[in-house]
């Protein structure tokens, strides 16, 4: 059985105030088209289908769009879990309509598959968080936990104010879960799993939203030590594979660069080709990067506008940075708009401040402490008292 595996499209996204949907929408059509090429019998989308709860209206009529291109009318079999973004009632909205096309749409953890026909398959057994699907001849268990917040989980985990605690009680709980559905693994069936968490040591960008602050909603990567022969993870925007040798669970990361931190990694989806008892054989599968973000530095203004000029005929999404010794005139930037609209940020780099942040490493080095007492001598004129820091030294260490 093949499944393509993909997350984190955010649909409705802005960039600087600049919509992303003509992106969004020539790249759903490549990953259309990759499904096709690679006749795949599964897709899944782990979580972040929208950007917001409140998604504008092209943006969901976008999603109906691909994911009856991709069901091929009940053909193939697609799975959609809520991520953070989504808002599970409005995701799921369109269930019993979605069934028809194949497609099933999952917006809490305890989300109950109904048995029954779903497009052109089967669904022979199903619960909350948990299905079997039957597609020809080949039978597939797939545990499934939409994003698992507080909330969503429906059972506080305590007023804890240690965010050590706070992480080990979630991470236990999410482990919890998925230990106890991972009982519905059979020797017969094909194994995985699928859910938007985070899970402890991934890398991250600019662009996810903190599940927490103080990573308390993050999860161990022993938690996913389930017998599952792939997890199809979301949230994570750059692809890669959860750092543990004994699983195969795997970030799709989202399939558009969405800040510029997303600038040094291509984007991807994963094919996934697995049978009973055989370890999966997964495929990455590049995306084009339709309208790539680039950092421009220039040497002054002749130069930006030179690159302007040399770059119009690109679709690209560009920050430029200007070193310049004046502030930069409102005719210069217009003539910089004019020449590339697609300009995101003009930033003046002053000689005087380019100095002075030269200097950053040394205060890098140093701790808070440090760095307090020195700013306290230079703005009081006298050193601060040692009552006084020992009152600082409580605060900043969260007391």
């Amino acid at each position: 059985m093949k499944i393509l595996h993909t997350s984190d499209w955010h649909l409705g996204k802005y960039l600087e105030n600049q919509s992303r949907l003509e992106e969004q929408e020539s790249i759903i059509e490549d990953i259309v088209a990759i499904a096709d090429e690679k006749d795949v019998d599964i897709v899944i989308i782990a979580g972040d289908v929208y950007d917001s709860t409140n998604p504008p209206a092209r943006a969901e009529k976008l999603l109906y769009k691909a994911l009856r291109a991709l069901s091929k009318n009940g053909e193939r079999v697609i799975i959609v879990v809520a991520g953070n973004h989504d808002n599970p009632d409005r995701l799921t909205a369109s269930t019993p309509l979605a069934y028809e096309h194949g497609i099933i749409l999952l917006g809490n953890p305890n989300s109950k598959v109904e048995r029954g026909r779903v497009g052109k398959h089967e669904v022979i057994d199903g619960g909350e968080g948990y299905l079997e699907l039957k597609i020809r001849d080949e039978r597939i268990v797939i545990l499934t936990l939409p994003y698992p917040s507080e909330q969503r989980l429906n059972e506080a985990l305590g007023n804890i104010s240690d965010e050590g605690e706070l992480q080990r009680n979630y991470s236990e709980k999410v482990g919890e879960i998925l230990g106890n559905l991972s009982k519905k693994f059979r020797e017969d069936t094909i194994n995985i799993a699928v859910s938007h968490i985070f899970v402890l040591g991934g890398e991250t960008s600019d662009s996810e939203r903190v599940l927490r602050v103080g990573g308390g909603f993050t999860v161990t990567g022993d938690k996913l030590d389930i017998g599952a022969q792939y997890i199809a993870l979301g949230h994570l925007h750059k692809p890669q594979r959860v750092k543990n040798s004994n699983i195969q669970a795997v970030y799709s990361g989202s399939p558009l660069q969405y800040s510029r931190s997303e600038i040094g990694y291509s984007k991807c989806v994963y094919i996934v080709d697995v049978k009973p008892r055989e370890e999966a054989k997964i495929e990455e599968v590049l995306l084009n990067n339709r309208k790539p973000i680039e950092v421009w530095r220039c040497k002054g203004i002749d130069e930006a506008i030179g690159m302007c000029e040399k770059n119009q005929g690109r679709d690209v999404w560009a920050y430029l940075e200007i070193e310049t010794d004046k502030v930069l005139g409102q005719s210069q930037i217009k003539t910089i708009k004019q020449l590339k609209p697609d300009i995101l940020s003009i930033v003046p780099i002053l000689e005087e401040i380019e100095n002075h942040t030269e200097n950053l490493d040394s205060f890098r080095e140093k701790s808070i402490i440090e760095l307090f007492k020195a700013f306290y001598l230079q703005e009081k004129k006298v050193e601060a008292g040692e009552d006084f820091m020992t009152l600082f030294s409580k605060i900043s260490d969260g007391e």
